[in-house]
């Protein structure tokens, strides 16, 4: 039987409550959507939540909406129901800038998800800065999303729209994490084998691969300061790598 060590206090976690559910949308004819809800993710401000809806769809709700709704309709929060849709922005009025849901195709089945955002003087580490396609400024909020097919997709979580696709790996990528640091550097780890380090403010050039691992590697995590990563795979294997 488990037990909780002393500082845990077990009426508190009894005390726990529902706040809310989200519920996905039944499968389409073209099966986009409707199966397995295989990940989720907070931006590191609090103010996205993003989660897998099957196949192929991401959805990105604002999260003070979301809550919003949960105390004006119940627990049950159906986010594709028009009466909970947030309203359609457009380019004048008062609402320019407020947060809007997004639904992304993503193409693939969607195994992982990690928000990232930007500190402009967290520079890249590429001399050629000027020749970079992308100026992430301050307010930058990304969303990555790691495939079945081993492709990387980053969007702009406040457009929706599609930014870089990082095409290197061979197996399902099972984990993606943003630096801490604000600097944009993502790291995924992948079926085949690898960790992948990519810096997006480079414009997604891929910086090293690490194969410390035999078998799949499942998930990754940065240290607090950003200098030191580790990861976990197959065979209980764990393995810990400085970045510089």
């Amino acid at each position: 039987m488990a037990s909780f060590p002393p500082r845990v206090n077990e009426k508190e976690i009894v005390r726990s409550r529902t706040i809310g559910e989200l519920l996905a949308p039944a499968a389409p004819f073209d099966k986009k959507c409707g199966r397995e809800n295989w990940t989720v993710a907070f931006a590191p401000d609090g103010s996205y939540f993003a989660w897998s809806q099957g196949h192929r769809t991401v959805k990105l709700v604002p999260w003070s909406q979301c809550l919003k709704n949960f105390l004006l309709h119940g627990t049950k929060n159906i986010t594709n129901s028009s009466s909970l849709r947030l309203s359609r922005q457009n380019s004048d009025g008062g609402q320019k800038n407020k947060p809007r849901e997004h639904i992304i195709d993503c193409g693939d089945i969607v195994w992982s998800l990690a928000f990232g955002s930007s500190v402009p003087e967290k520079q890249s580490r590429c001399v050629n800065i000027e020749w970079h396609r992308f100026r992430f400024g301050q307010d930058q909020l990304l969303l990555a999303t790691g495939l079945n097919n081993g492709r990387i997709k980053i969007w702009d979580v406040y457009t929706g729209k599609l930014l870089l696709n990082l095409v290197d790996h061979t197996e399902v990528v099972r984990d993606l994490t943003f630096a801490p640091d604000g600097s944009l550097i993502l790291v995924s780890a992948s079926r085949d084998k690898t960790l992948r380090v990519w810096d997006l403010k480079d414009d997604g050039n891929m910086m090293k691969v690490l194969r410390g691992h035999q078998n799949w590697v499942y998930s990754c995590a940065f240290s607090p300061d950003s200098s030191m990563l580790c990861s976990v795979g197959a065979s209980k294997a764990v393995v810990a790598a400085i970045l510089v």
